[in-house]
């Protein structure tokens, strides 16, 4: 579970009511799985007062994976974005290894399948362009190798070519799908947050979809 507060007070004063709830229903809280995370553009530099559960201080944590997705004090997806190249870079070169034989079909069916399922992609609104570049290359060298492609042959060609989406098909697609969701929801929290013109992460994902869709126009 997770708890987010405005202030160190209320986030003690949360914590209380969950001490107060495990008691009273028999349980107790792993202090040692327990961590807090101040948030903010400097968050690592931020002074806050201990904050205790179950009687002993809660370490403070610069990064924390929730649900497969790495979360920072600055709240920038740089961290998460080089973790899902690193386990694209994986499952990459073990499919060019073990189906190395197999035919064009099968490999980028296998492709498809394991190289394009980006876990929490579409949550990304705040990265550098060099984390971004780095793993759109990654993703592009994962299917020469596979497809046992020239080094420097051209990204958009090989993809035409073989009738599989694009780095930025994929990310657009994503997004849009996630947007759509949010959109259509019935949560209060969600209809908020779709209905907001200066949410940052809907103008993001709207943003992304113009630019990537005006790569492909032609002049």
């Amino acid at each position: 579970m997770v708890l987010l507060s405005a202030s160190v007070c209320g986030l003690r004063k949360l914590l209380r009511i969950c001490e107060a709830y495990a008691a009273s229903h028999g349980l107790k809280y792993n202090v040692r799985k327990s961590e807090v995370m101040i948030f903010g553009a400097k968050g690592s530099d931020v002074s806050v007062p201990p904050i205790y559960l179950e009687g002993a201080p809660l370490n403070r944590v610069s990064q924390f994976k929730y649900l497969g997705h790495i979360l920072t004090p600055d709240l920038k997806d740089d961290v998460d974005v080089d973790r899902e190249r690193r386990a694209l870079s994986v499952r990459a070169n073990m499919i060019a290894r073990r189906f190395a034989r197999c035919s064009g079909d099968v490999k980028k069916t296998l492709f498809r399948a394991f190289c394009t399922s980006f876990y929490t992609s579409s949550l990304w609104a705040n990265y550098t362009k060099k984390s971004y570049n780095a793993f759109r290359i990654q993703f592009n060298n994962a299917f020469r190798v596979l497809m046992r492609l020239p080094r420097f042959c051209s990204a958009s060609g090989m993809f035409a070519a073989a009738r599989v989406d694009c780095f930025f098909a994929n990310m657009r697609k994503r997004c849009a799908s996630l947007v759509r969701r949010i959109r259509g929801s019935t949560n209060g929290i969600l209809a908020m947050i779709a209905g907001r013109p200066d949410c940052d992460y809907i103008n993001h994902c709207c943003g992304l979809l113009v630019v990537t869709d005006n790569l492909f126009k032609p002049n």
